[in-house]
């Protein structure tokens, strides 16, 4: 029997969207990466937001294109809570597909 070992990729600085694409436009099946940690809505949220305005206009970027990957197929999103208020965003890759030849190449334009 083979066991299966799953590794999330947990990056030590804030992602950017740009990170996020060229991850996603590379993911195999399966791959995992945690895109935030905290509370994604309040992140991105002037007066509740403990970010500065740059690093909450990039959040609320990548988490528009966390969404729009997903739409396209790309990834499932999933959340793990961690705590009150602290949640884990994870962007898990999905295989890629006919269908899904243009995403990819505009997210690889993105990272370029």
């Amino acid at each position: 029997m083979t066991i299966a070992t799953i590794t999330t990729i947990r990056p030590k600085a804030p992602l950017t969207e740009i990170q996020f694409c060229a991850w996603v436009a590379q993911a195999l099946p399966g791959d995992r990466l945690e895109y935030h940690r905290g509370f994604l809505v309040l992140d991105t949220f002037p007066g509740l937001s403990k970010l500065g305005d740059n690093e909450r206009t990039e959040l609320a970027l990548l988490g528009k294109r966390a969404f729009w990957t997903e739409g396209q197929g790309l990834v499932h999103l999933v959340q793990e809570r961690l705590g009150p208020d602290l949640f884990s965003y994870l962007a898990i890759a999905r295989p890629k597909t006919r269908g899904t030849n243009e995403a990819v190449t505009q997210l690889a334009a993105v990272a370029a």
